[in-house]
């Protein structure tokens, strides 16, 4: 696995700046290694994917998980304000970095994924297959 680290500035879109990073890079399979900083802006998806919260607020990023396949990201990530109150959720564009933002992504070299229909989740998910 090679890794791919940048980061990110104040007014940038986290979720569009990975993807972007990611296709500039030529990376295909990628998984979030380290995501930490903060934004001025939250915007995600919450539990049973049928609301959305947007707070415009300062947070710090306090974790970050998920994948980027050919170019889309799938990213969950926690929130804490200044009194430690922490959200989390799914990771939509229009969440905007404040100060900074330091990501690491692990290339995975050996595997290409796509999204498919599964019919038991009613969603498009990842499948990984090995080269």
């Amino acid at each position: 696995m090679k890794e791919l680290a940048f980061r990110l500035v104040k007014g940038n879109d986290l979720k569009e700046r990975i993807e972007s990073e990611c296709k500039e890079n030529g990376v295909d399979t990628t998984v979030v290694l380290s995501g930490v900083g903060s934004v001025s802006k939250v915007k995600i998806r919450l539990a049973k994917a049928l609301d959305y919260l947007e707070i415009v607020n300062d947070y710090e990023i306090v974790s970050m998980t998920g994948t980027i396949s050919n170019g889309k990201a799938h990213i969950h990530v926690s929130f804490a304000d200044e009194n430690a109150n922490c959200i989390g959720g799914h990771l939509e564009y229009g969440c905007i970095i404040d100060t900074t933002c330091e990501l690491v992504l692990g290339v995975l070299d050996e595997y290409s994924s796509l999204r498919q229909f599964d019919e038991n989740t009613g969603y498009n998910e990842i499948v990984f297959n090995k080269k």
